[in-house]
């Protein structure tokens, strides 16, 4: 046999790198459309904020998107694309609901006024949402019997405001912290790329499947959400 000449071991290094990004490339624009079978999972929906930038929502609504959940308001205040998303995702034909980001650096009571001032009450809005992760630029890490005692409290406030029941979105390591499903029994929303999540001590209603996604009329990923059949 032949012995590899340092020609021969360039040309198939060339070839095999050549390989490995065709097959990145390809698993990358593959995460870029995916999302679940409407057959396993027929109601699938948007999560957005101002983030986003500018949305064209009867585009997204067309992209088979059935509701959309708008950021209001977070620790950092409130969303200021909120209003015009929800009119414009309501033109659209869609169904669409509120988030509030938790950040322990805020207090409850700042946290239930911004939402409360921001979020009309609205009968044909979906029921509001909680989002609990933690905080960009927040280290307070409150003990479990306080956190919870303070959530308790931000649910009653915005339930009272809604008139619905909250669903509580919450992050892997949030609840591996604070064991939320364990603590507040309210209908729970979590977090998984591509494959269902497992984490919480109850079961979910609701799944952001991708936060990979990208569809005509946004700029950028969605978090792409279903919900359980």
């Amino acid at each position: 046999m032949a012995s590899l000449t340092p020609a021969h071991i360039i040309g198939r290094s060339a070839v095999a790198l050549t390989v490995v990004a065709l097959i990145a490339s390809g698993t990358w624009l593959y995460a870029r459309s995916w999302a679940p079978s409407r057959s396993d999972y027929p109601v699938q929906g948007v999560s957005v904020s101002s983030a986003d930038g500018d949305i064209e929502w009867g585009t997204v609504a067309a992209q088979g998107a059935d509701f959309a959940y708008i950021r209001a308001a977070s620790g950092a205040g409130r969303d200021p694309a909120y209003a015009a998303s929800r009119v414009a995702a309501r033109a659209a034909g869609m169904r669409f609901g509120a988030v509030l980001d938790y950040s322990a650096c805020r207090s409850i009571s700042d946290l239930a006024t911004l939402f409360v001032t921001t979020v009309p009450r609205d009968n044909a809005a979906l029921p509001p949402v909680i989002r609990l992760d933690f905080a960009p630029g927040c280290a307070i890490r409150p003990e479990r019997d306080k956190l919870l005692a303070d959530l308790n409290t931000l649910v009653n406030l915005v339930e009272g405001h809604a008139g619905k029941p909250v669903v509580l979105n919450v992050s892997e390591a949030f609840d591996k912290q604070y064991d939320i499903g364990g603590g507040i029994n309210r209908t729970l929303w979590l977090d998984g790329n591509f494959f269902p999540p497992d984490y919480a001590s109850r079961p979910w209603v609701m799944w952001t499947a991708s936060d990979m996604r990208h569809i005509d009329g946004v700029d950028g990923p969605v978090h792409w959400n279903v919900v359980a059949p």
